[in-house]
């Protein structure tokens, strides 16, 4: 089996790692001590302080170790590596001011080198990852160094994943067999047809061997391990999607452990300290928006009611009033879709509503301020009230009301966590994809929540809600 390019990518990316820190550090001492005519608080030389911080470069690879990003599931995907490299930038700097402090060892000439350093390292590093990162596509693009693969199997996941892997190299596969009857022969692919495995991997001499489907599977696996070629299969049991499974041993036999989700024991617990904390600074940054709009409603509607709630299930399938600012009409106020569209003689609207995924292009129930509320998402401001209480969170499935999670078969699945004032429906259009489309994204939250997977979530919901990117 050939050497891995992931292993020689991930070499580079901790050499390029290192280069970026000491870069970062030689820019941040000119910077304070050249550059900068204050006094400094220790006299340390150059290089005095780059050997220092050279032999402490170690730490900062292990501390990017153990954030994952020397992972591909991380470094392939700048929205989950750029957060990581700022907190990576962050705790580096906090180690090395805990070393001075704890060994009495002058590490820095003046506290702004630390400060300095923290910053550049940040953007340093993202930048030459970009850098290496766009060698590695070019590379890929020109098909070098991609693994060779035979691919298995008798069922549609065999031509979704032929087709795709033949067009993108940059997943890093060069397909040099496929073992699958015709029906499942992506045409482009029918010379590199093999009538059994062991054919396949005699003449195309794959480095890996990856399974659509269970037929065979146990001894496909020991052929490939027979031949030193990595093993690989796409899972046919739904639940083993999830990303959290466990196994153990019960007498003699490997039993795997599928939990419904990630979220639970202290996972839980950081999330909820994260919703109290989020949602108590949010409902102080947003108050001046409340105070504007109360106003305003109070103007254009005397005496109407600000507020609205409304019914809405959450973990476990309880009940609970979820706040919002009041966007319907006085009339219609506290109706269902259908009563309000019957009480206003317009029946026929009922269906146009459901098909397009429970919205309606100049909704008759709203009010011209209602409209701007929704389309700027202030009148989903009072959930912090909901969030602060515990009733929901601030990132999870979307909260929907009895009638609505009676068509889904998987609601016991999304219901299996809180439900979120914001979520991946939301940030994905929510108002541009079909209710099936926003309750799969639910799904797919609910199987790999991940505390940094909220936090994207929480930055995304921003910038659409500042660019008008599909209400939130």
């Amino acid at each position: 089996m050939r050497t891995n390019a992931s292993i020689i990518f991930r070499f580079f990316l901790a050499c390029g790692d290192l280069l970026a820190l000491l870069l970062s550090f030689t820019v941040a001492y000119i910077l304070r001590v050249s550059l900068d005519s204050r006094p400094i608080t220790a006299n340390i030389g150059s290089i005095e302080f780059i050997t220092y911080v050279a032999m402490l470069l170690p730490l900062w690879i292990t501390l990017f170790y153990m954030l994952g990003l020397y992972t591909p599931r991380i470094y392939d995907y700048r929205a989950k590596e750029i957060p990581r490299l700022l907190v990576a930038a962050v705790m580096g700097i906090m180690l090395m001011v805990s070393f001075s402090f704890f060994t009495s060892i002058a590490l820095f000439p003046a506290k702004m080198v630390a400060v300095y350093a923290g910053g550049i390292s940040f953007v340093i590093l993202v930048v030459f990852r970009t850098l290496l990162r766009v060698i590695k596509y070019i590379t890929l693009d020109h098909r070098h160094g991609l693994m060779r693969l035979v691919i298995i199997g008798n069922n549609d996941a065999t031509v979704s994943l032929a087709s795709f892997l033949a067009h993108n190299p940059r997943s890093g596969y060069y397909i040099a067999g496929i073992v699958a009857s015709e029906k499942y022969l992506v045409p482009a692919l029918k010379k590199k047809f093999y009538d059994s495995l062991e054919e396949a991997i005699e003449k195309a001499r794959p480095d890996v061997i990856m399974q659509t489907d269970s037929k065979n599977s146990e001894s496909n696996y020991e052929l490939a391990v027979n031949h030193h070629m990595r093993y690989q299969y796409i899972p046919t049991h739904r639940a083993l999607e999830s990303t959290r499974h466990t196994t153990e041993i019960i007498g003699t036999l490997p039993v795997i452990t599928v939990q419904t989700t990630p979220l639970i024991g202290y996972g839980r617990i950081v999330k909820r300290v994260v919703d109290v904390i989020g949602s108590a600074l949010a409902l102080v940054l947003s108050s001046p928006v409340w105070l504007i709009t109360i106003v305003i409603m109070a103007i254009t509607e005397p005496g109407a009611p600000i507020f609205f709630h409304q019914k809405r299930l959450t973990r476990n399938d309880k009940i609970i009033h979820v706040f919002k600012f009041r966007t319907n009409k006085i009339a219609y106020n506290g109706l269902t879709p259908e009563e309000a569209f019957e009480k206003m003689g317009k029946p026929e609207l009922i269906k146009k509503y459901r098909n397009g995924g429970d919205q309606l292009p100049n909704d008759p129930r709203i009010t011209r301020f209602g409209r701007f509320m929704r389309v700027t998402s202030i009148d989903e401001i009072p959930q912090l009230l909901n969030v602060l209480r515990g009733d929901i969170s601030l990132v999870g499935p979307r909260a929907l009301v009895p009638e609505e999670l009676k068509k889904y078969p998987k609601k016991h699945l999304i219901l299996s966590v809180k439900s979120g004032l914001t979520g991946l429906a939301q940030i994905s259009g929510r108002r541009d994809i079909s209710f099936e489309d926003r309750r799969a994204l639910d799904v797919y939250y609910v199987h790999n929540w991940s505390l940094w997977l909220d936090i994207q979530i929480i930055f995304k919901t921003v910038w659409h809600v500042l660019f008008r990117k599909g209400a939130v």
